[in-house]
């Protein structure tokens, strides 16, 4: 079996691939690509059990067979060529030799029927969704999913699809975001729960292509096909919460700010807040917002004024700068609204403006008890 590929091609595939799989595997073939060669093509794939992904790549060959390769030592040599053609041949005494055009290197292989087969879904649903759209998506929830492996359902993000549109929502119980798409939209109705890792993979590749996703799903696993990707991955078990519970529906009190003043005051201010608790404290009266902070324990305290639009009674309500942050860093626009009812209610952040049509961002911060 040998084959002919060019080495920066390559490297720019096991790239992405590598980083399904796991620094410490159970099962030592993990620590291996699969390569599967077909002629003209060649399947490359790296699953952690949890997560399969595998990328076709054009290479020259006439040839056909598949070999586990080990994963770091291919990629620590790929690193260093510069871009030429590479010929790989599997030599019968167990080792798979590269020529380059400085020399030959020989890395030991396993067979192919060693890896693990890749699940094939059965009977499933399937939506195409652009990959921009997935994208967004997909970084405007994950930093809210929670990392509590005793629920797991809550350590991932909740697609929800339905003729009407999609809509994403993560929680970790603290905060919640909600980012829905009217302009997106799927034939049947259906639910499921995505992992992390898949997610961030899919992030990272997603963010520069404008290729349409095809998103197969049943009950237990989820497929990703673009480009000359496939991603397969299981799902989370379970029944997600019931996140509509928890938004509030009226909150007469609405903060409008522009975003990245109200950032930079809290970033300040925060430094100066208790390291445990990370408790800032928003005092709105009138036109005027009071951000402050404080810490006992070390006498250290800070305190900002901000000019802003309010409708509403005056309030004092607490907040985890921590969250507060996250999600203003989290956010595009110019101006943001916090609506808010009371100071033990979750108030609600949501951008002005820099939206697409058809699309919106619902962000759900929880309270902090004030200690007067």
């Amino acid at each position: 079996m040998k084959f002919i590929v060019s080495s920066s091609y390559l490297l720019k595939q096991l790239q992405v691939l590598g980083s399904v799989i796991n620094s410490s595997n159970t099962l030592p073939i993990l620590d291996n690509f699969l390569f599967e060669l077909n002629k003209k093509t060649l399947t490359v794939s790296a699953s952690d059990l949890e997560t399969t992904m595998s990328a076709t790549l054009e290479i020259e060959s006439t040839d056909n067979g598949s070999v586990a390769v080990p994963a770091k030592l291919l990629l620590d040599i790929l690193k260093t060529f510069p871009e030429q053609p590479l010929t790989f041949t599997v030599e019968e005494n167990s080792t798979i030799e590269i020529s380059s055009n400085s020399g030959k290197y020989a890395i030991a292989y396993a067979p192919g029927e060693e890896f693990p087969k890749s699940v094939q879904l059965e009977d499933p649903s399937s939506t195409m969704v652009p990959a921009e759209v997935l994208a967004t998506a997909i970084s405007k929830t994950i930093f809210a999913a929670g990392n509590d492996d005793l629920r797991p359902v809550m350590s991932g993000v909740f697609f929800q699809f339905s003729p009407e549109g999609l809509i994403f929502v993560a929680t970790d119980a603290h905060k919640l975001v909600k980012y829905t798409r009217t302009d997106v939209k799927a034939s049947q109705v259906a639910d499921f729960i995505m992992p992390k890792k898949p997610l961030n993979i899919l992030k990272s590749i997603l963010s520069t292509s404008d290729a349409e996703v095809k998103i197969d799903y049943n009950d237990a696993n989820a497929t990703f096909s673009f480009e000359n990707y496939l991603l397969i991955c299981r799902l989370i078990d379970g029944k997600y919460p019931n996140y509509e519970a928890v938004i509030p529906k009226e909150n007469p009190n609405k903060l409008l700010i522009d975003r990245n003043q109200f950032f930079s005051s809290v970033r300040r201010v925060a430094i100066f807040s208790n390291k445990t608790t990370h408790q800032i404290r928003l005092k709105i009266a009138g036109a005027e917002l009071n951000i402050s902070a404080e810490d006992i324990d070390y006498s250290n305290k800070a305190e900002e004024r901000l000019t802003c639009d309010y409708q509403g009674d005056d309030m004092q309500i607490g907040f985890n700068s921590r969250f507060l942050l996250e999600m203003l860093s989290n956010l595009q626009s110019d101006e943001i609204q916090l609506e808010m009812s009371m100071p033990n209610r979750a108030g609600i952040l949501t951008p002005v403006d820099g939206l697409d049509e058809g699309e919106t961002v619902t962000m759900l911060v929880m309270p902090v008890m004030l200690n007067n």
